[in-house]
Parts: C-alpha cells; structure tokens; sequence
C-alpha cells in the first residue's frame, strides 16, 4: 500500500481517483490545487503525487516543479493526469518532473497499472 497525493479542482475528477486507488489498496489524501497540495506534501511524506495539469491558483506543472526542490521529492514518481496530450505538453511536464503521463478520461484499470508501474 502506497501513501498518494491527488491533486485536482474538480472534486468529481478528485473522488474518481480517490476511489480506484482505495480499491487497490492506497492510502489516499486530496488537495483542489497545486497550492495546497504543495503545504500538505510539504507536512509529510508521500510515495506518489498524481496532479491535474490545469488549475487554478497553482497549476499541476508549477506543482511538480516546487515538489521537485523539497529533498523528500527528488526521486518520488509524480503523474500528469490531464487532457492535455499534446508532445510540447508532455514535453514540458517531463523538463518540470513529471515521471508518468495519463489522459482524462481514464479508465480505473490504467492508472492502477501506471501507479503499479512507478512504484515498483
């Protein structure tokens, strides 16, 4: 079982996820912003951040970036999970940290098999 980050502003994006990882067997906290994802990552540990790309207040990519400084999340896997997939969009979330890219909509079978994948 894995501690996980889900960050996204749309709470029915946010409940999607939270229950397709608490069906396997994660440990799941939310935040509705990259902001806020940023202070509760930053007041304790996680084995995997999964962020929308597009918010507001702090976007996803921003998100990663900030992450990415905090020496408790140099090597930890961080997943895109946005409309967004253009090449120069994925391009830009890999130059910002991101370990993985998944396409909304997903289906719950994908993004089990992309977090069992990263936290092998």
């Amino acid at each position: 079982m894995a501690k996980i980050l889900s960050v996204d502003d749309s709470p029915v994006m946010r409940q999607m996820v939270k229950a397709t990882l608490l069906d396997a067997g994660h440990e799941v906290s939310q935040a509705p912003n990259g902001e806020e994802g940023l202070k509760i990552a930053a007041s304790q540990p996680f084995d995997m951040v999964i962020t929308d790309v597009n918010m507001p207040i702090m976007d996803g990519l921003t998100l990663i970036r900030n992450l990415r400084q905090l020496p408790a999340y140099v090597s930890v896997p961080m997943i895109a999970l946005t409309t967004e997939a253009t090449a120069d969009v994925k391009r830009t979330g890999r130059d910002a940290g991101a370990t993985a890219w998944v396409v909304k909509p997903f289906s719950p079978q994908r993004l089990i098999d992309a977090v069992a994948q990263l936290l092998k």
